[in-house]
């Protein structure tokens, strides 16, 4: 046996050959599978009890394993069994062909942004501090901050991300806070709801809103939502998160910035970005079991800097993936992970030849599919709840269609969600037990309705900020 470092820089025993043919990537090739062309059962299945029969099972979790071919039982929103065979009489999903894994689990999204999808694809950093902060939020009306985040939402659970953290700083008004979190409530996703106060930064304007929030939404409980603090780096703020025992979730790009606050960090902190740093933090954060947040894409497109995968990996921090803006990169977990897969095996192979010897390994498509899941569960404080397909936890879960033309005939599975699927392979997102969406399609009667809805909030928003609303850029 011979030890490497997992995705979180912990240890772990690799398999004897045997075993890894048996549990691994190696032992997923899958040959072209009996049923992928059969039609399937177009009616929804009663969402009480059920069965999903037959698919080829990614559990994300290290005791159960991952099966070939494997049947989840589902009761009352939990998953209470993963066996290769299930003798029961509930309600099928029949799943060959597909793969079946938890939903993919997002830890930081402006999910107000929701109707400002696109605005800005060859936008700089600057350029959307201008346009998105400067110029939209301050003309955001209540309405228009439901709607940005239904449709982020809904954008999200299509795509197969059944988890998101809200970073909400569209709280100009109690009400706008109220709005955001009724439209998290209305869409069905599980969600961190991370207040933040109204103004660009969040550094400088205390959170006072956030006790009443807690009082008035949170306190009674809910199976979906939970409260968060998205904040600055201010030691008054992360207090006050303790106090009301809430996670804490910051945007942290500058050098040096995390060393006055050095005897604050924790694991119920979350640092998104994390360009910039120097070596003297990146050890804090290990030494402190401090999550980060990578927004590959946008790190990249926007100008905050080379996205730091290699150094999560270096010191032993555990890393997530997120979106952060629609209004620039796509709303979906494939494109993140492709994003990071590529970063990281292109900068180690470069220094490969350059004749640099006792590299760190090259990430693997499994070690991705953690980022994307049991990680961001971690770092949104539900990894009790979610994250992986095991009994006990609750049913979030996606079935991902291998039989899809850009994917049959299914071969190596991480490799097939991670490096050649979409968000059309996306045909069953089950969240808490429910089925969001059935067949491909979303699962609600009042599609069209929401459109009317996010065009109506987009030139109302273009109209009262006076940006360009040019289609044609």
């Amino acid at each position: 046996m011979t030890n490497r470092s997992d995705a979180g820089g912990k240890p772990v025993n690799t398999q004897s050959r045997r075993a890894f043919l048996k549990n691994s990537a190696a032992g997923l090739m899958l040959p072209f599978m009996a049923g992928f062309g059969k039609s399937r059962n177009l009616e929804q299945p009663d969402e009480n009890r059920l069965v999903i029969r037959g698919g080829t099972v990614l559990t994300m979790d290290e005791d159960t394993g991952d099966f070939e071919q494997a049947d989840v039982l589902v009761e009352n929103g939990t998953i209470t069994e993963v066996s290769p065979s299930i003798d029961t009489d509930a309600k099928e999903i029949e799943a060959r062909g597909h793969i079946v894994m938890p939903g993919f689990v997002d830890t930081h999204r402006h999910m107000w942004q929701g109707c400002l999808r696109n605005i800005l694809p060859n936008g700089r950093l600057s350029d959307y501090m201008r346009a998105v902060q400067g110029q939209a939020r301050p003309v955001f009306e209540p309405e228009d901050a439901y709607t940005g985040n239904l449709v982020s939402a809904l954008g999200a659970l299509d795509a197969g991300i059944t988890t998101i953290l809200d970073w909400s700083h569209i709280s100009n008004s109690p009400a706008h806070s109220d709005a955001a979190i009724q439209a998290l409530y209305d869409s069905g996703i599980r969600a961190v709801y991370a207040y933040g106060s109204g103004d660009n930064t969040t550094k400088n304007r205390h959170p006072e809103d956030v006790r009443r929030i807690k009082e008035e939404f949170f306190d009674n409980g809910s199976e979906l939502l939970t409260l968060a603090l998205a904040t600055g780096i201010n030691s008054e703020h992360w207090e006050l998160a303790r106090e009301l025992g809430l996670r804490i979730t910051v945007h942290v790009n500058g050098t040096g910035d995390l060393l006055p606050v050095s005897d604050l960090l924790g694991p119920d902190l979350t640092c998104i970005h994390c360009c910039n740093l120097l070596d003297e933090e990146w050890k804090l954060l290990a030494e402190n079991d401090v999550g980060v947040s990578i927004a590959s894409p946008v790190e990249m497109i926007m100008g905050h800097g080379i996205p730091p995968i290699q150094q999560t990996l270096d010191y032993g921090v555990l890393p997530s993936l997120s979106i952060d803006v629609e209004t620039t990169v796509p709303g979906d977990m494939f494109s993140q992970m492709q994003s990071v897969f590529t970063l990281q095996r292109m900068q180690l192979l470069a220094r490969e030849r350059a004749g640099e010897e006792n590299l760190p390994e090259l990430l693997t498509a499994r070690e991705m599919l953690r980022f994307a899941t049991i990680n961001g569960a971690i770092h949104n404080g539900l990894d009790d709840l979610t994250g992986s397909i095991t009994p006990g936890k609750k049913a979030d879960i996606i079935m991902l269609g291998g039989d899809h033309i850009n994917t049959m005939p299914l071969n190596d599975a991480y490799g097939a969600v991670v490096t050649g699927m979409g968000r059309t392979n996306v045909n069953m997102v089950m969240v808490n037990g429910k089925i969001m969406k059935w067949n491909g399609r979303l699962v609600r009667n009042d599609l069209e309705e929401i459109k009317e809805r996010a065009v109506r909030s987009r030139e109302g928003i273009f109209k009262r900020s006076e940006m360009d609303d040019a289609l044609l850029g």
